[in-house]
């Protein structure tokens, strides 16, 4: 098959490292010519986000897909009155990359998110209250475009764009699943991970499988599960965060319909990959099984306050010395604070295991500039 793939980032790159091992070929559109997937794929430099770009890449593949969900879905959507085989569909796409719609998605199917109101005129129509959070309506991507409104002197922080305002979790844990569906209709969902946040950059900071939750907790993410995939009507891979409160309820936070950095332990720690599953389900062959092996985690790798420029990884030798220990770098040459670079995964015994691995490499290991 002629697979394209609009985006040339580092999930398209370990979604093209796992699928060759398949005989298919790889097509990528992005606008960076020294992108994770430029040397390891049939590239193309355009812009994923202009209407006849993507009309004209995708019209000879026999499916397209995506590793990023801001780019030209009406493009997609007239790939697929072409014939053209498209996951996920234009139509979950659309809903997605634009966070009223999609918090209105939740709503109108019966998907536990935070009470929200829509901000599009003016700041003096909002009626909630602090603290709340605010998102906006397009564009956010890791951390960017969401912020924490705490007190009446955050209000002059106010973005005046068009964005969601959402109340305040009292959160204990986050949480994330992977649920996947063919388009034969067959459904499987990785088991449940617990993610640890940098407060700085609001990134993942550790990803931790599987997650110490009750089997409470675990019915409420199988039925949240179960509706989305049903609601949502697409063949595809979605990686739906969430929030576990301090009174035991879970809250959908928000919902990316791709590979995503939740899902990264699994090269090792599951019976299949986040990616292998990734290409069953845009080639629609039988899901792989998603079973964890004892507990595995995940370490970013992000670039260092203060440091822009050719990369360097920091204490990368020692780290290679560890038992049960796998790096993921992604072909980026070029560093700068907060810009992820790669990831570690670890495999333990025990989550205290686990925990201590993870905290130990990431004493270790830095990414800095020369």
């Amino acid at each position: 098959m002629k697979i394209g793939i609009l985006g040339g980032g580092q999930l398209g790159r370990m979604f093209i490292q796992e699928a060759l091992k398949y005989d298919d070929e790889f097509y990528v559109l992005d606008p960076n010519p020294e992108c994770s997937c430029a040397n390891i794929s049939h590239f193309t430099r355009g812009n994923f986000n202009d209407y006849d770009t993507v009309l004209e890449f995708g019209r000879d593949k026999d499916v397209v897909t995506i590793e990023i969900e801001h780019v030209n879905a009406d493009a997609l959507e007239e790939l697929e009155n072409q014939g053209v085989k498209v996951v996920p569909n234009s139509k979950i796409i659309k809903i997605i990359q634009q966070k009223i719609l999609q918090k209105q998605f939740y709503e109108e199917n019966r998907i536990p998110s935070p009470e929200f109101e829509i901000m599009d005129r003016s700041e003096d129509e909002i009626k909630i209250q602090i603290p709340f959070v605010q998102k906006l309506n397009t564009g956010g991507y890791d951390g960017k475009g969401v912020q924490l409104l705490r007190s009446n002197d955050d209000w002059r922080n106010l973005w005046t764009q068009e964005s969601v305002l959402e109340n305040l979790v009292d959160i204990d844990k986050e949480l994330s699943v992977i649920v996947a569906k063919n388009e034969s209709g067959e459904i499987k969902t990785f088991p449940v991970t617990e993610m640890v946040a940098d407060p700085k950059l609001n990134l993942l900071d550790f990803n931790i499988c599987p997650a110490d939750i009750s089997n409470e907790t675990q019915n409420q993410i199988d039925v949240i599960a179960n509706q989305f995939i049903k609601s949502a009507d697409s063949a595809g891979l979605f990686a739906i965060e969430l929030f576990l409160d301090k009174n035991g309820k879970v809250w959908v936070n928000e919902t990316a319909p791709r590979l995503h950095n939740s899902g990264h332990q699994s090269q090792e720690g599951n019976a299949n990959s986040q990616f292998e599953q990734f290409y069953r389900v845009v080639t629609n062959q039988p899901l792989a099984d998603t079973d964890a092996f004892g507990f595995s985690g995940m370490l970013n790798l992000v670039g260092e306050e203060n440091h822009s420029g050719k990369v360097k990884y920091q204490g990368l030798q020692e780290v290679l010395k560890l038992p049960k220990t796998y790096v993921h770098l992604y072909g980026k040459t070029e560093t700068k604070p907060g810009r992820k670079m790669g990831h570690i995964n670890v495999l333990a015994d025990s989550r205290e295991e686990l925990m201590e691995k993870l905290i130990q490499i990431k004493s270790l290991v830095k990414v800095i500039a020369e």
